[in-house]
Formats: structure tokens, C-alpha cells, sequence
């Protein structure tokens, strides 16, 4: 499904993102690496062993890239010009190597742009879930959104 346009988006609309995603000891891996995280408890699994986890922990980071990647497809594909921010980003629960996960998205704020006429600002709440259903992270996000073209 392509993205919605401004006008589409009401507050309390819900998404329930069919995607899921198997996270694996490669995607920890190679993340951290591409982003110079040299932490043992993502790239060491002798070290992550001995950890109070007793394994790696997936990169916070990778988790809250997965997490907007995975809502992109319902909410703003094709149809936004850029995140303006996140905030309330939070990780409840660890995220392993091998954890299955899946995200849901609410609206909890819509509104027309004061200076770019046709165009609005949508605030998402995403959550993701692992296959326990365990809330992993969350995150609010505003996007500015396109409005529907003539």
C-alpha cells in the first residue's frame, strides 16, 4: 500500500503493519560495525555471554530503524518530505539475535502547516513487538506530509 496523503490522516487512526522481520546475528552485526560500535554486548558473543542478558543485545539504533522502516509502507511512502523529529523513544525490553518482530502505528497529532500551504504535519506513535508480543521500543514521530494533489 502507497502512503496517505495529509488530508487521509485523522487523529486515532490505527495500523497494525503486517511486515515482520527475524532479526539476525548479521543485522546486529554489520549495523554496529557500519556505525563504528565497537560495543561488546552487540559484536562479542563470548563477552555478551558472560553479560546478564547471556547473549547479544541487537543495536538500539537498528531497532528504531526497523522499527520506522517497518510503518513506512502504510503510513507515508511516496507521500511525506522528511521526518522533523522523534522523541519519546524508548526501548522497554531487550531485542536478541533470532526475536521476530512486527510494528503497530496510531496517530496522535495532525495538523495543517502554518507556512507550507497544502501541506501538514502528522504525528505517529509507533510501537514494535517481538513474537512474544513484548512492547520492544516505541517511538513518536512527526512527519511533514504532502497534501493531496489536485
Amino acid at each position: 500500500m502507497a502512503g496517505l496523503w495529509f488530508e487521509d490522516f485523522s487523529e486515532g487512526m490505527a495500523f497494525e503493519h503486517a511486515t515482520r522481520r527475524t532479526v539476525t546475528t548479521y543485522d546486529n552485526m554489520h549495523f554496529s560495525l557500519m556505525t563504528m560500535n565497537p560495543q561488546p554486548l552487540h559484536i562479542d558473543h563470548e563477552f555478551a555471554a558472560q553479560s546478564e542478558w547471556g547473549q547479544p543485545l541487537v543495536n538500539s539504533l537498528f531497532t528504531l530503524g526497523l522499527l520506522i522502516g517497518m510503518t513506512v509502507g502504510d503510513t507515508t511512502e511516496g507521500t511525506t518530505l522528511g521526518n522533523l523529529g522523534m522523541t519519546d523513544v524508548r526501548f522497554p525490553h531487550p531485542v536478541f539475535e533470532g526475536d521476530t518482530l512486527h510494528a503497530r502505528t496510531r496517530v496522535i497529532g495532525v495538523r495543517a502547516s502554518k507556512s507550507r500551504p497544502g501541506q501538514g504535519i502528522v504525528t505517529f506513535q509507533h510501537e514494535m513487538l517481538n513474537q512474544a508480543d513484548t512492547l520492544v521500543a516505541t517511538c513518536d514521530r512527526a512527519a511533514l506530509m504532502l497534501g493531496r494533489p489536485d
